[in-house]
This record gives structure tokens, sequence and C-alpha cells, in this order.
């Protein structure tokens, strides 16, 4: 069974700095210093999973049902100054011919980026790697 949390860091100046211990001693960092952001990737997170950053965060509540339920048509939205946008994954199998769908929420703030994952495509770890190599 894959984890909750697929990656958590603070990114200050570009550069990325590891996360030892409680996501919510990370958030706050990220708010006293004001130059940085904290990115949490999750995968396929229940409600209780998703509440410590739901409330760390300010999280809309719909907003953040729709993260846990997922099969939300992509969207933008505005709640007070979080971004929530959903977008769409295809993957297609080749050894099937099948095609996979899944989607990614992202809840962007001022010292916040928090990625919800659902299905096995697409994963974020190639973005975060692009982004790490040139900050």
């Amino acid at each position: 069974m894959p984890r909750v949390i697929v990656d958590k860091a603070i990114y200050a100046g570009g550069k990325r700095h590891d996360i030892d211990g409680d996501i919510s001693d990370a958030f706050d960092l990220a708010r006293e210093n004001g130059e940085c952001f904290l990115w949490i990737g999750l995968f396929e997170p229940d409600e209780e999973e998703f509440e410590l950053v739901k409330e760390e965060l300010g999280l809309h509540p719909l907003a953040a049902e729709d993260a846990v339920a997922a099969h939300q048509r992509p969207k933008l939205e505005r709640y007070d100054d979080t971004l929530f946008i959903v977008l769409k994954t295809i993957t297609y199998i080749d050894t099937t011919s099948d095609i996979e769908v899944g989607e990614i929420m992202l809840f962007l703030g001022r010292d916040f980026v928090v990625t919800v994952r659902h299905g096995g495509g697409n994963p974020l770890g190639p973005v975060r790697q692009r982004l790490e190599d040139a900050p």
C-alpha cells in the first residue's frame, strides 16, 4: 500500500530543505520565514489523514472534501487567498491498450503548495526533481 505522504520539503531561495518530524512544525516554519514555502505531496488520503493539513492551512471544507473524494471535473477555484486546482491525468497502458484516468489537486497559498494525487499515473517526483535541478 502506498504511503499517504509521498514527499514533504521546505523550499527557500530555490533550494530544498527536507523536513524531519511533524508537518505542523514545518507549516509554522514556512509561515515565520516569509521567504519560503512548504510543499507536501499526498497520495489518495482519506478524510482523517487529510484533516491535519486542512486544519493547519485553514482550507475551505468543500475543497478539502473534493480533494479526498476525487472524481472532480477540472476546475480552478479561489477560496480567500488560496487557489484550488483540479487537473485530470491520463495514462495509456501499452500492454492492454487501456487508459487510466487520475487526478491531481493543488492547493496554492502564499507559503504552501499541497498536492493530492489520485490514480497511479503521473507521479509528481519528476516535477519536483526538474524544479530542484533548476531553481
